[in-house]
């Protein structure tokens, strides 16, 4: 039987209700015990790391996992982690940045309701997750939910209460269940480098969200306080031009050697500055790249991870650029 790693975060899975509402509650070993049909699926030990509710996971954890699961890396052929849907698609997307060319099958997973609840998604997601993580053909960092197997650079919470509560964001699902059946869609790419961690990462980013009517003057907190800036346009992307003071702004975060990431507000399709003029004015611009069809999530952890990795403009722009993990398509 496949040896399988799980490491437990805490979330919504391992929450109990307490006098404020749910609270993760549950240890790792308690989870186990609620479903009782893993132990015929592979041999499992346990690490719990955090007993948190996902609102509560940043960098500082992401960075936690990433040493866990490379401590054990040789020990084991998979790992799952229970996690809370909140923040689960920005872990996964994370730790594909920080677990590059693994080949070994690193699964999130959580549920909806509590596995304590009579009627959830917990013991079906958990239960799927080890499949997957036990299967031969598994790789790379995925999450399983609702019979879905999507890559973790292109999964989006996209419901807050419904059981299907994920979908894989210009990008199919790279597998599926039918019951109990795993069904692969696309194979492990082949791949001669060697599996590589990293646990350096740069939270110094900003997320602006465009409003119609925006002024600039934001932007001069941001220059100063924030590396690296990330822009949410409207359809294909861009700069409003009604006055300059966005424009402005930008330049001025650009010369004191940030950069910026131009994208979209629009989950599908994604961006393309070339298209208009206002989105070509921001392409000029030097410091700037953009995130075409990326999901927000991987932006923003991309853009951590590259900025932790080099202070160098250029080189940080090379890193972003280069697709990992199928998170952006190559035209």
């Amino acid at each position: 039987m496949k040896r399988i790693l799980m490491i437990s975060t805490g979330g919504t899975i391992a929450s109990v209700t307490g006098n404020n509402g749910l609270t993760p509650h549950l240890s790792s070993h308690e989870l186990l015990e609620c479903v009782p049909e893993l132990k015929d699926i592979c041999d499992i030990d346990v690490i719990e790391l955090f007993k948190l509710d996902s609102t509560n996971i940043g960098p500082y954890h992401w960075v936690k996992m990433t040493e866990t699961i490379r401590d054990h890396y040789q020990d084991y052929d998979g790992f799952v982690i229970t996690h809370g849907t909140d923040t689960m698609a920005y872990s996964a997307a994370a730790l594909s940045y920080m677990i590059q060319n693994t080949d070994k099958p690193i699964v999130l997973t959580g549920s909806q309701k509590s596995i304590y609840n009579r009627d959830t998604d917990a013991r079906n997601n958990m239960i799927r997750s080890f499949i997957y993580a036990s299967d031969d053909l598994s790789w790379g960092v995925h999450i399983v939910f609702d019979n879905k197997v999507i890559l973790g650079t292109r999964a989006k919470k996209d419901r807050s209460k419904s059981f299907n509560a994920f979908r894989s964001i210009n990008y199919p699902e790279t597998a599926s269940f039918i019951d109990y059946k795993l069904v692969h869609f696309i194979h492990r790419p082949s791949s001669t480098e060697p599996v590589h961690f990293y646990t350096k990462l740069n939270p110094s980013v900003f997320v602006l969200k465009l409003v119609p009517g925006m002024s600039g003057d934001i932007l001069r907190y941001i220059c100063g306080h924030y590396k690296g800036l990330i822009i949410e346009g409207f359809g294909s992307g861009g700069l409003p031009n009604t006055d300059d003071s966005l424009l402005e702004g930008v330049k001025e975060f650009l010369a004191e050697d940030g950069i910026a990431v131009f994208s979209t507000q629009v989950e599908n399709e994604g961006s393309d500055l070339s298209v208009y003029e206002v989105g070509r004015i921001a392409q000029s611009l030097p410091g700037v790249v953009e995130g075409k069809d990326m999901t927000a999530e991987a932006i923003i952890t991309k853009l951590m991870w590259a900025l932790g990795q080099t202070d160098d403009v250029e080189l940080c722009k090379q890193l972003f650029m280069k697709p990992v993990q199928f998170d952006r398509l190559v035209l």
